[in-house]
């Protein structure tokens, strides 16, 4: 048993498939034996490992990853076009979603952007400053390439905004004519209060901008995001399945705001 199929590719083994909710599966000398526990429900699935968690080589729901990802560019590149000469992904996650947009509008697609891999992903450093340095240090632009070009970002996700305002200045110096960014999710406006280390409503730049504002703060020539997001990434075996409270502020379970005290006994409401 995996959290991803593609560990089994390094073992040669077989992905048969998922376990399902409410299911025990247990190993032992007699077999495999699924016990139900629970009755089912209504699936969440998050939608969020489609878009950025999983890896592009897994199954994830029991769809391929790089497939939805794929998709996605596709119909961003539809929602919104732009008359450019080159697209760039904004690696690594931002790969695949650019390969769509490529290929949907014809636009050269090149590498632009390199990354280096011995550091982590900046979307879950624990403050600021470190992901500040840590996209110079992650990322460096190919001059040769963007210099006097049109260039089409493509990334999974604009969170904070800060990452993607220095990865739009970067491209800029490196002598891009423009640069439009293209964001292969929907505005993520709510924080997710179920594992996923997304950060408070305060933080999230479009729970309180429009994407117009985010646009003129990054610092692109245009911004664009995909909406027509569920019928690409809700494949799969159980279609419209998702749990997509990031993007909708709808949840579903209902919140309750806890008071937590710190070491010094100071007292913060949290919702839970």
């Amino acid at each position: 048993m995996a959290s991803e199929t593609c560990a089994f590719d390094l073992l040669n083994a077989q992905y048969i498939r998922e376990i399902e909710p409410g299911e025990m599966v247990r190993i032992s000398r007699s077999g495999i034996e699924s016990i139900h526990f629970a009755p089912e429900k209504p699936r969440q699935q998050c939608i969020f490992e489609h878009v950025y968690f999983a890896r592009p080589d897994s199954i994830i729901f029991g769809r391929s990853v790089t497939t939805s990802r794929e998709a996605l560019g596709r119909t961003l590149a539809k929602e919104h076009p732009v008359s450019a000469d080159i697209v760039v992904p904004v690696p690594d996650s931002g790969v695949p979603a650019a390969v769509g947009f490529a290929l949907e509008s014809g636009i050269p697609f090149r590498m632009g952007l390199i990354r280096n891999h011995y550091i982590g992903r900046t979307f879950i450093e624990p403050s600021q400053a470190i992901r500040n340095f840590g996209v110079k240090l992650k990322l460096n632009p190919v001059r040769s390439l963007i210099e006097g070009q049109r260039v089409v970002l493509v990334d999974d996700s604009l969170v904070r905004g800060t990452t993607s305002r220095k990865i739009v200045r970067m491209v800029r110096e490196s002598g891009a004519r423009e640069v439009h960014m293209r964001i292969s999710c929907p505005p993520t406006i709510s924080p997710c209060y179920y594992g996923v280390d997304t950060p408070t409503r305060e933080e999230l730049i479009a729970s309180s901008n429009t994407p117009e504002e985010i646009c003129k703060y990054i610092g692109a020539d245009s911004l664009g995001y995909v909406f027509s997001w569920r019928i690409e990434a809700g494949g799969g075996r159980h279609k419209n399945s998702y749990c997509t409270s990031c993007y909708t502020g709808v949840y579903p379970t209902d919140l309750v705001q806890l008071e937590v005290r710190n070491d010094m006994g100071a007292a913060k409401k949290v919702k839970r």
